[in-house]
């Protein structure tokens, strides 16, 4: 029968790391770690790292230090409060534990110069980990289960199941201490492991090692789907405010593939998001409103007519009002000129230069209600303008607007209200506004 250990996953020659706790997962895996090094002329190593948690830690450190000693294999050991670091960082102790266990695991390979770090996750690890999360909830990616290999981390035991581990040991006479917390049905993991996988492997002894086949396949799905997720999340584009995408394409794109582009997307951009988020974006991206807008973890994504917008930066805040005085008057992103002057012939040159009867005009943003006339055409509102001319809502507030009271008197790049503009020989203000 073939090995279900995965020794084609570490390379010959290659520098290993066993994180050993001195169970009987961890001390399988260091065995079979220690055959590959005769075999495949690998350099192992061990780790363990005492939480502190547990009033048999002390005993554990104890055994790994006694085997690894008579077996002369070299053993790093480090000591951490899980529990502190819980508390100081908001954390489960599960989640606190298995922070500080990888941080010191990459740690220690590091400076004994070890390429690998090898973990003892077994079928049965793996099929747990899928039940948990479909009872949880998920998509595809969570019925994928623990990966083989994560950049530098190793799972070679995947494909072992607990029985295989059991019968090696016993074998092998290769002794191993128990975690008491494995069978505290507090945690989740535990009451899937005693209660429901026992109860699946009654109806089929292999139920462990047909979900993790099932797994290792649709990881081969997931990542191909993912695959040509990323050939359209590449279309994007690098904006100011963050990564644009054409919603045309994105509404093109079969729908697994769109919400996995709107996830790479997310990531690229440097913002979160979970699969509510990811509906929602498709959503904004098929929905008929140009202006439409979401907050994500991080940020936002927002509509701009064609373009999906992703974005960490918060909309920018509005210029304030300020009176237009005569000389240059810098307001955001415009410079408006003002000079007293006599209006020559025509009082309308072009929308960014006209000459204005002589008043106290302020300089503001668009306000609910303005409106305007523009040479010979009815008044139209100032928001139906720049909708018209496709300024995005988060731009529109800084686009600067004369004003004389409650009246508009001149829009930045739409032009002047012709009941504001002089008369030719009388006094005027000769206005020119300027984008920077």
């Amino acid at each position: 029968m073939a090995d279900p250990f995965s020794f084609a996953l570490i390379p010959p020659g290659s520098g290993v790391l066993c994180a050993l706790s001195g169970g009987a997962d961890s001390m399988y895996l260091l065995c079979r770690l220690l055959d590959g090094r005769e075999r495949y002329s690998w350099t192992v190593q061990a780790a363990h790292l005492n939480h502190g948690l547990r009033l048999t830690a002390q005993r554990d450190e104890d055994f790994v230090r006694s085997w690894c000693a008579r077996h002369s294999v070299p053993l790093t050991v480090g000591t951490a409060d899980a529990a502190t670091f819980a508390a100081r960082e908001g954390l489960g102790v599960e989640e606190a534990g298995r922070t500080l266990r990888y941080a010191f695991l990459e740690e220690t390979a590091r400076q004994e110069g070890l390429a690998l770090i090898a973990t003892g996750h077994h079928a049965g690890d793996n099929a747990e980990t899928v039940l948990m999360n479909l009872i949880r909830g998920c998509g595809l990616h969570g019925l994928t289960g623990i990966p083989e290999r994560r950049g530098n981390i190793v799972r070679p035991m995947l494909n072992v199941t607990r029985r295989e581990i059991e019968d090696y040991l016993k074998e092998h006479g290769v002794p191993h201490v128990e975690d008491e917390t494995n069978t505290d049905p507090a945690y989740t993991r535990n009451r899937v492991r005693l209660q429901l996988l026992p109860l699946l492997e009654q109806l089929n002894p292999q139920a462990a090692a047909h979900i993790a086949a099932a797994a290792r396949r649709l990881r081969e799905d997931e990542q191909e789907l993912s695959r040509q997720a990323a050939l359209a999340a590449d279309q994007a584009l690098d904006v100011p405010e963050g990564v644009a995408v054409n919603v045309q394409a994105l509404r093109e794109l079969p729908r697994p593939i769109a919400l996995r582009t709107c996830a790479q997307l997310l990531d690229r951009a440097g913002l979160g998001g979970e699969a509510i988020h990811l509906e929602q974006l498709l959503r904004l991206a098929q929905c008929d409103d140009p202006s439409a807008q979401i907050d994500v973890p991080g940020g936002s994504a927002r509509r701009q007519y064609e373009l999906l917008v992703f974005s960490t930066a918060p909309p920018p805040l509005p210029p304030a009002p300020k009176e237009l005085v005569e000389g240059e008057n810098r307001w955001g992103n415009w410079t408006i000129r003002c000079i007293r002057a006599e209006c020559p012939g025509k009082a309308y040159v072009s929308p960014g230069e006209f000459y204005l009867k002589p008043e106290r005009y302020l300089i503001r943003p668009r306000r609910e209600g303005d409106a305007i006339t523009l040479g010979r055409r009815p008044e139209k509102s100032v928001k139906r303008l720049m909708i018209e001319a496709r300024v995005p809502a988060h731009r529109r507030e800084e686009i600067p607007v004369l004003a004389l009271g409650p009246q508009v008197a001149a829009v930045g790049g739409f032009g002047p209200d012709r009941a504001f503009l002089a008369e030719p020989g009388q006094p005027a203000v000769h206005i020119i506004l300027l984008p920077n």
